[in-house]
């Protein structure tokens, strides 16, 4: 009898460990705001940091560990092209690119920080926001824009992946 319960206790003691850190839902949430003083559209891009790691390995390396201390450098690299590939942004209804300025990690989230320089007299701001569609199916993604005397939020997900604010 003994060999039976050492063996259920490992097998509850692998269950439970293995959903230690899992979560129920998959959302993003991404924060636009306007920086008059440096005529820039400053981003910061939250992503759970396991959740981003899973999308890393299935697309670049399958051995990438997102932690802070011990990740190979190459880490902001792939950040930076999925998130360009993935979040796509037109001021006054022209494409823009963002520069990714780096990341930070709190808790179980991953902070990551764009710019957009030279961005002066906006009328509208479309925001496509792609991020983790590819890897999971209920992933949601909100957008928070304040800028400009303005502040609407909006929830993305795979079938209506774009959002629009107009100024005039």
């Amino acid at each position: 009898m003994k060999p039976l319960s050492l063996f259920l206790a490992l097998l509850l003691f692998t269950v439970l460990n293995s959903n230690r850190n899992t979560h129920e839902y998959y959302v993003s949430v991404t924060e636009v705001g306007y920086a008059e003083k440096q005529n820039a559209l400053q981003i910061i891009s939250q992503i759970f940091i396991d959740d981003f790691e899973t999308l890393m390995r299935k697309r670049y390396d399958d051995t990438i560990t997102l932690d802070v201390d011990s990740e190979p450098q190459v880490v902001e690299d792939y950040m930076n092209r999925y998130l360009s590939d993935k979040l796509k942004i037109k001021v006054n209804g022209t494409a823009v690119n963002f520069n990714f300025i780096g990341k930070e990690y709190k808790e179980d989230i991953v902070y990551c920080y764009l710019e957009i320089e030279n961005v002066s007299d906006i009328t509208s701001i479309e925001l496509s926001n792609q991020v983790l569609f590819d890897v999971f199916s209920d992933q949601q993604n909100i957008v928070r824009m304040k800028l400009l005397d303005r502040n609407k939020s909006f929830l993305l997900v795979p079938e209506n992946d774009t959002c629009l604010l107009n100024f005039r």
